[in-house]
């Protein structure tokens, strides 16, 4: 990029909102992914008519603008594969209007997850999705990605609260999707069509949630299974007794040794740990769902069953779920945080394929999940200056979401394709359904210009 455009970037954000520094663009090379590529430059606009007024630039130019958030990304999502010009929305962070009495909220793109939840809290209210990087991620890259998290069996994702948004498109022209209304079928659903597009359809720069009133008591429990198929049948019960859990998760045997190792929480390395959560707003109610869930723990030969009386017996139940990624990452000098979902019913199934396919490969795979809907996030632990263990991760990774197609699966529950999942985009879709997705790609962005790269959209 030349002097002249970068002096045109700095005359639309300002002195002050404009980098070319070496050591910037050393970190904006990167997410949270294990991808890597230098941009050119890096903006933060702090308005909707800056971020028009770059699109028109670069439509103008054709220079590659890739939107980003907090970075969190562990598919490569905000990676600029091509160079160009990172627009960091993170200074766009004004959280526009609570509505208690119309149950919105109105925030700007680079608004934290946490920071929403905090002002929601004192009206009794919260956003559901609730991602596991939520202390950091921010509410812009939570729409583009569709991020789900602990609570989406109940409450389902970040799609299902998106009523209304305000879209820079490739051209600079500005669109308004959605209404504020909870219902809405006037026209096609653009606003559907934006959540999880990751970025390459347009720059999302306003944001109407739907927000929830929020349950005050909650109950939590935690079962430990010395088989995954009785866990597993354990997870399909709950899942079809009537009772929803507002949280459900899974910890594999990989993943309680190496907490062992790592920690003095001294588990039990069975093949599959059960943490449950259930909320209401009556401890009547609440509690009658943790005792039916804790009853079908119990008849599917749970060794052991541990419900929480108090707020810290709670969150030590829930030490190995939250502490599971930390302790991964001490494993080996590189992770792949794996991101699939299967039919609740193949969750046992596919977890015993994950245990085999790290066996086979010589990996270690430990793996956490939302058993609740089918989510489950292996993590491969590799070194990646070694090239027979790149090799062996790399094959292994082919082999995992071939049976995850098998099984009715997808490729990705929450994390998204960005650069890790492109390779595999043909399992799941066949030539009709890319040569759509291709299409919308090319309807909006016809130069390619907005986050180029991702989700394998170039034909």
């Amino acid at each position: 990029m030349d002097t002249e455009m970068k002096n045109a970037l700095r005359a639309i954000v300002g002195e002050e909102n404009f980098t070319d520094s070496l050591i910037d663009l050393i970190a904006y090379a990167k997410d949270a992914s294990e991808h890597s590529h230098r941009p050119d430059a890096a903006l933060w606009p702090v308005t909707t008519e800056q971020v028009s007024a770059v699109m028109k630039l670069a439509a103008k130019a054709r220079f590659p603008v890739i939107p980003r958030g907090a970075g969190t990304s562990l598919a490569g999502l905000t990676v600029p594969e091509q160079g160009g010009v990172i627009l960091d929305l993170g200074r766009m962070d004004t959280i526009i209007d609570i509505n208690i009495e119309d149950r919105l909220a109105v925030v700007q793109p680079g608004v934290v997850y946490a920071d929403l939840d905090r002002a929601l809290a004192p009206h009794g209210f919260f956003f559901p999705p609730d991602p596991a990087s939520g202390s950091v991620s921010t509410l812009g890259g939570n729409v583009a990605t569709n991020a789900g998290g602990i609570k989406g069996a109940k409450y389902g994702t970040t799609k299902d609260y998106v009523l209304a948004l305000e879209v820079v498109l490739p051209d600079g022209r500005i669109l308004h999707t959605g209404s504020k209304c909870m219902k809405s079928v006037s026209g096609y659903d653009l606003t559907r069509l934006f959540v999880g597009s990751e970025g390459t359809l347009g720059i999302v720069t306003e944001i109407t949630f739907k927000i929830n009133p929020k349950p005050p008591i909650t109950s939590t429990a935690m079962a430990t299974f010395e088989t995954l198929e009785d866990a597993g049948r354990a997870i399909s019960e709950i899942m079809y007794s009537g009772i929803i859990p507002s949280a459900l998760e899974v910890v594999d045997q990989q993943t309680l040794v190496v907490i062992n190792e790592n920690t003095d929480l001294g588990l039990p390395e069975v093949e599959a740990m059960l943490v449950a959560e259930t909320d209401g707003y009556t401890k009547e109610e609440t509690e009658f769902q943790m005792e039916k869930i804790t009853s079908i723990f119990e008849k599917n030969h749970a060794t052991a069953v541990k419900h929480a009386e108090t707020a810290e017996e709670a969150a030590a139940l829930w030490a190995a779920r939250k502490s599971a990624y930390g302790v991964m990452a001490r494993i080996n000098n590189n992770l792949i945080v794996e991101d699939l979902a299967v039919p609740m019913s193949r969750v046992p199934d596919m977890l015993r394929f994950i245990s085999d396919l790290a066996e086979t490969y010589h990996l270690r795979i430990p793996t956490v999940g939302h058993a609740g809907d089918g989510n489950l996030h292996p993590v491969v632990c590799f070194d990646g200056t070694d090239p027979d263990q790149v090799k062996r991760v790399e094959a292994a990774s082919e082999a995992l979401f071939e049976k995850v197609i098998e099984m009715g699966g997808t490729l990705t529950g929450e994390h998204g394709i960005g650069l890790a999942k492109i390779p595999y985009m043909k399992m799941e879709h066949d030539e009709v359904s890319m040569a759509v997705m291709r299409s919308v790609k090319k309807r909006f962005d016809p130069d390619n210009i907005l986050n180029p790269g991702k989700m394998g959209l170039e034909a």
